[in-house]
């Protein structure tokens, strides 16, 4: 009788998801909202349907391309920590220009940090 708890592919190990994972894709989401709600409530009329839409769906294909952990292109740590960044920056800009400095701070500050743990974790 087989035992469930041995991997499926012997020799790999199935990762498993800790707090810090859960954190780092919680502070995704909430970039990702955030720019979403910025580019349906800073604009006028015609530009906040397509910003609404294309802000969130750009920081998505960044991330996808290069941060996630299946990213299609395998770049240095270094440019991946940039990529990430940039995205958690977009979103604290896009919070402070909706008047919400103090949330925009707290959001970046919150990201950078689980950002740097989770990674220094990988490394």
């Amino acid at each position: 009788m087989p035992d469930s708890a041995a991997p499926a592919t012997p020799g790999v190990s199935p990762r498993r998801i800790t707090v810090l994972d859960a954190l780092r894709f919680l502070s995704e989401l909430l970039a990702i909202a955030a720019l979403a709600v910025w580019g349906f409530v800073a604009w006028a009329f015609p530009w906040s349907i397509v910003v609404g839409i294309a802000a969130p769906a750009l920081a998505i294909l960044v991330w996808a391309l290069f941060v996630s952990p299946k990213a299609v292109f395998a770049v240095h740590p270094f440019v991946r920590a940039v990529v990430e960044l940039a995205v958690f920056l977009a979103a604290t800009i896009a919070l402070w220009d909706l008047g919400l400095a103090w949330g925009g701070i707290a959001f970046g500050v919150a990201a950078v940090v689980i950002g740097l743990l989770h990674n220094r974790r990988e490394l």
